[in-house]
């Protein structure tokens, strides 16, 4: 059965309106596949959650803990997604954050989205986002519970043929995309924006910075504008739910069937066996 949680490893808990997540987005969070009962890439996406959570000086549950909840909702036969959220827990009115907070994890699984198939062969078409990311080198990489921003840039497009949408920050810079982050090819570089002022790094970012040397690229981690990433060779964006798309077109901007989604896809696939 989908859609089932467990807040603090309990069935039959509930959250109260004063949970600062609530109140506040003052949590973190990861999502991420399981396979057959086993959390794809968790080392990683535990040891992300733990650095999101030391950043906001939230205490981390246990790596036990969670898994032993991931068991309790998933079989070994499910293909499932597992959101897991941590909050700095409950406190009276006003931001600041109180002596004892006692954190709170939940705990979800939720279906794997049905991704179209043709995303996966062809590629994909991304909007521009009118909206522009805040500068917050405090709040930069990390994947915390306001994310407005994002919500806001989704609602620019109801056309079902975009897959996402690229978002720049308030001085131009391309960051990352609502539900992903992107890789541009330039020869043998690939380019990923940097996220030192804004933006979420994702762990299948992380995981295609470490790879690309052994498929004979390399890797840059800098900042670039739109018309870099326009004249790129080619574009393709990530995340720990559908692992790599081929990115076709950005509003005018056509690229030429391209090879390195299956190349990188190909061998997060081999990594994850």
């Amino acid at each position: 059965m989908l859609n089932q949680y467990l807040i603090n490893g309990r069935r039959e808990s509930n959250l109260t309106p004063l949970d600062r997540g609530l109140a506040y987005g003052d949590g973190v969070f990861r999502t991420f596949p399981v396979h057959n009962g086993i959390p794809r890439s968790w080392p990683l996406q535990y040891r992300r959650l733990t650095e999101d959570c030391n950043a906001l000086g939230i205490v981390c549950p246990p790596a036990s803990l969670i898994l032993s909840d991931i068991a309790a909702l998933c079989d070994e036969t499910e293909h499932v997604v597992i959101k897991v959220i941590v909050t700095r827990g409950e406190g009276v009115r006003g931001y600041a954050v109180p002596a004892l907070a006692q954190p709170n994890r939940m705990v979800i699984k939720l279906a794997m989205p049905d991704y179209p198939e043709h995303y996966f062969s062809d590629g994909v078409k991304l909007h521009l986002c009118d909206l522009r990311l805040a500068l917050q080198p405090r709040l930069a990489g990390i994947k915390h519970l306001n994310r407005l921003e994002n919500v806001l840039a989704r609602m620019e497009w109801v056309d079902g043929q975009v897959a996402d949408g690229v978002l720049l920050d308030t001085d131009g810079r391309v960051v990352e995309c609502t539900m992903s982050n992107l890789f541009l090819r330039h020869g043998d570089i690939l380019m990923t924006p940097d996220l030192k002022r804004s933006g979420v790094a994702g762990v299948t970012r992380q995981r295609i910075i470490d790879m690309a040397p052994s498929l004979g690229y390399r890797i840059e981690v800098a900042d670039f504008d739109l018309k870099a990433l326009l004249a790129s060779d080619e574009m393709v964006i990530c995340n720990s739910l559908f692992g790599v798309w081929q990115v076709r077109q950005l509003e005018d901007k056509h690229w030429m069937a391209g090879v390195l989604a299956a190349r990188l896809r190909g061998r997060l696939e081999q990594d994850d066996a």
